[in-house]
């Protein structure tokens, strides 16, 4: 568990499940799927088969949860591109509209990375996000990221085509700027 000023991340524990499906399934277009690659199709999940599915998110070391004020607002996770390299993708959901452009994303990413960093034998992280959502991109530069791709328009939403986005900070980057 990491906690700067109000915002906390941790793992997800079960008295969580209940507000977490809420936030990302009790609705069949959420506010925040139009930020969080919209061209990908969303699926509603009845809240007893999110529930039943327990054991795969709850105590789970690459899924935590981001609590403001003992409010449980989204979550931080990553994945393994490519585990034998050690070249890991990491991903953040602030699913509660009240909470953004307010600095706990900020807050709750800059602790992932840091724990990620003391966790794991990692040179890089990184993240991949599209050019419709801005506040993403700002909260990688401000956290000393590099833009290292721009895959022109190969993400179509409503119409118009936005390039792909691949934010990345290596170790030592990370270590200089701490």
């Amino acid at each position: 568990m990491y906690t700067n000023s109000n915002v906390t991340i941790r793992p997800i524990m079960e008295q969580d499940l209940d507000e977490l499906w809420k936030l990302l399934y009790k609705e069949k277009s959420p506010e925040w799927k139009k930020w969080d690659a919209p061209y990908f199709e969303h699926r509603h999940i009845p809240r007893e088969e999110f529930l039943a599915n327990k054991q795969e998110i709850v105590g789970q070391v690459n899924r935590w949860a981001i609590v403001v004020d003992s409010r449980l607002i989204g979550t931080v996770s990553y994945y393994w591109e490519h585990r034998p390299s050690n070249w890991l993708e990491m991903g953040i959901g602030i699913y509660n509209p009240d909470f953004w452009s307010g600095g706990y994303g900020t807050k709750a990413l800059e602790m992932w990375i840091n724990h990620l960093f003391e966790a794991l034998p990692l040179v890089r992280v990184g993240y991949t996000t599209w050019s419709g959502n801005e506040r993403m991109i700002k909260v990688g530069e401000k956290l000393g990221m590099t833009m290292e791709a721009r895959l022109r328009k190969c993400r179509y939403y409503n119409g118009i085509y936005y390039d792909s986005i691949r934010m990345g900070l290596l170790r030592e980057e990370w270590n200089k700027s701490s």
